[in-house]
């Protein structure tokens, strides 16, 4: 797919991750929707970056990805300020560092948050995005899963699950949404200077540093260069390609 005059939504798009994303996308030529939860601020300034920048049309738009209204008043919004919406990026998501022996504290309420900004939340806005996607005869979605979807690793349980839903989901709706709309998934391995990386204990990002065959962090740029591969490609459908400096083989 042709990426100039497209219009991207990115959903958490004034993340670490998300920026990245965005600025590749913008680079090829495609309009941005960056979707935040609070940080109205920071997303209005990454826009504004965006736009300046690579002289494309980005705004900021705010939702709250569990709230099945709030996800379809998003569309909406959208598609009124660009006239149509061509990419989803499903990059939003909620992380908890709770050691996988500590079922204490893995509590349903942190449960039921995490699956449902990380799983449930992608799934809403698959949906709501759907009909537009058919309707232009072309879409592309990317969700952005992790490795600890992959192999019993992570930050915790409920979000090694998650993301391993998120992995199924996307080669369910590949096979829902074909042939208009084509549905990968990036995952990423450790990566710097993000908010998931953040919330991390020290020792755990040390043991993904050092446990990859290349001894350092994955690239957030590798990871929106796959994205944007992604978007372009006109073949490949159901798809999860890792990034993550050499850990985990599927």
């Amino acid at each position: 797919m042709d990426l100039k005059g497209a219009v991207a939504l990115v959903t958490g798009g004034n993340g670490g991750l998300g920026q990245r994303i965005c600025h590749a996308l913008a680079r090829e030529g495609a309009h941005l929707a960056v979707m935040y939860a609070r940080s109205r601020e920071q997303a209005e300034g990454v826009a504004g970056e965006l736009s300046s920048r690579h002289q494309i049309n980005a705004r900021a738009f705010a939702c709250d990805i569990t709230d099945g209204a709030a996800v379809d008043r998003l569309i909406g919004e959208v598609t009124a300020a660009f006239g149509r919406l061509d990419i989803l990026i499903n990059d939003a998501a909620y992380n908890v560092s709770i050691p996988f022996p500590d079922l204490d504290n893995l509590s349903l309420d942190v449960w039921n948050r995490i699956m449902a900004v990380n799983l449930t939340g992608p799934m809403r806005l698959t949906k709501a995005v759907a009909p537009h996607m058919k309707a232009q005869g072309r879409g592309r979605i990317v969700n952005i899963a992790s490795v600890a979807g992959l192999s019993p690793t992570g930050s915790s349980i409920a979000y090694a699950v998650s993301k391993a839903g998120l992995i199924h989901l996307t080669r369910c709706m590949a096979v829902a949404l074909a042939p208009e709309t084509l549905v990968n998934c990036v995952a990423p391995g450790l990566l710097d200077g993000t908010r998931a990386t953040a919330n991390l204990r020290p020792e755990q990002i040390e043991r993904s540093a050092s446990g990859s065959l290349l001894k350092k962090a994955a690239d957030k740029d590798d990871c929106a260069d796959m994205v944007v591969a992604m978007c372009r490609t006109e073949t490949m459908t159901g798809q999860t390609v890792v990034i993550d400096s050499g850990r985990i083989f599927h």
